[in-house]
């Protein structure tokens, strides 16, 4: 695959990159307030310990998960409002993250699965294809795998390696088909202008031709209303929603339509899960007798306020708010236990911002007896999928959905 990132088609070695050194950064602050028992409440002692508030260039403070590469996560308490802020949008990279020029990006089309091999600037892109949009999470992979017990390695994530956002460009669909498929088009491999460390290869990944085909799969320029940030994949990136964000490349420069399976490690050897453990993939080129990639996002929910280990006033009426969210059915709705489980109500639902986004839902308390009180939340999906009351132990540490269980105390 070649990698177009200059006017001139410059090479790797040409980029700039965001090096991510201690200069670029405005200091780090351990605040737990600001972080929330939300995060911390459940993560071993070391990821806690790490949890760190850090400013990138452009964003607010974040929770610092690892910082060569730059992995920085959402303070829950963002997750308030209906769209996440684009400057406090989790961070998530495998390498340096690269500096690419609008007016410099450039998008290669071409495999043995095309009629005809394409190159588009920004500006071509967007007068030939229509606009289009979608509402949708994007949710790393192994969000909340810092919850894991017994504990996996990876990076120690809490609840906030996620976010909600309208993501704006145009359709793959419609970028590919004016390529020419040939009947014997797979998949669609797409690669960043990131370039592979001295530790690990670089990172690409491929859609099966039915996503890559999808409506709802962009090639994306815009979120929430603005430009991409480059911490989040300026100046263009794949959008796959329902799936979780490993197959969202960022910095997108080429893709390529394969004739056969990927054969490259972050598709055959990472991001995957024993096969049936989770249901069927939907890869099925991808899938062998053991595995699996991992794919679409799990059904799932979290309380947002008042945060865990809040204190409430007994007697006094308190409006919970959460989230929930799941691979694309929608959420048909939400309860909520104040004893343990042994009974539920409905929580309401708030407006329906789209299938493939978060729902906020809100419940309303009234806490009578002092001392210590535990709420726990479900999110119950359209397709029939609900959230699971045990964890499904995996050895990456992916698709974290336990019921959540939060903590207050009354007085």
């Amino acid at each position: 695959m070649r990698l177009i990132c200059g006017a001139n088609g410059g090479n790797m070695d040409r980029r700039k990159f965001i090096l991510g050194s201690t200069s670029a950064l405005t200091g780090g602050l351990f605040l737990p307030g600001i972080v929330g028992s939300a995060t911390a409440q459940d993560l071993p002692a070391g990821a806690v310990a790490s949890g760190i508030l850090d400013a990138l260039p452009g964003k607010r403070p974040l929770i610092k998960r690892s910082f060569r590469p730059p992995n920085y996560e959402t303070p829950v308490s963002y997750f308030r409002e209906a769209f996440t802020p684009n400057d406090a949008f989790y961070v998530r990279w495998h390498s340096a993250v690269p500096d690419v020029a609008l007016a410099d990006w450039r998008l290669r089309i071409s495999g043995p699965g095309v009629k005809s091999e394409r190159e588009f600037t920004h500006d071509t892109l967007r007068r030939k294809f229509k606009s289009a949009e979608v509402a949708a999470v994007n949710q790393c992979s192994g969000n909340r795998r810092g919850l894991f017990n017994p504990h996996v390695a990876g990076v120690q994530w809490g609840f906030g390696a996620m976010g909600n956002a309208v993501w704006s460009g145009v359709r793959l669909k419609d970028v590919l088909e004016d390529a020419g498929l040939t009947a014997s088009a797979l998949e669609v491999v797409g690669n960043g202008a990131d370039a592979p460390t001295l530790t690990g290869p670089d990172f690409v990944k491929s859609l099966p031709m039915w996503k890559a085909l999808d409506p709802d799969t962009l090639i994306a320029f815009e979120m929430n209303g603005e430009p991409l940030p480059t911490w989040n994949g300026a100046p263009a990136r794949l959008v796959a929603p329902g799936w979780t964000a490993t197959y969202w490349i960022k910095a997108l420069a080429d893709l390529t339509v394969t004739d056969k399976p990927f054969e490259g490690f972050w598709m055959k050897t990472a991001y995957r899960v024993p096969k049936g453990m989770f249901g069927a993939s939907g890869f099925e080129s991808q899938d062998t007798e053991q595995n699996s990639p991992i794919t679409a996002i799990k059904v799932n929910s979290l309380v947002v306020d008042p945060a865990p280990g809040a204190v409430l006033e007994r007697g006094k009426r308190i409006e919970v708010l959460g989230i929930a969210w799941d691979g694309g059915s929608g959420i048909r709705g939400i309860e909520v236990s104040l004893d343990g489980g042994k009974t539920w109500r409905d929580a309401k639902l708030q407006r329906d911002l789209g299938r493939y986004s978060w729902r906020q839902w809100r419940y309303a308390i009234k806490p009578e007896q002092a001392g210590a009180m535990t709420l726990m939340a479900r999110a119950h999906a359209r397709d029939g999928s609900t959230q699971t009351d045990t964890l499904v132990h995996n050895p990456a540490g992916y698709h974290h959905n336990v019921v959540q269980k939060v903590d207050y105390h009354v007085a």
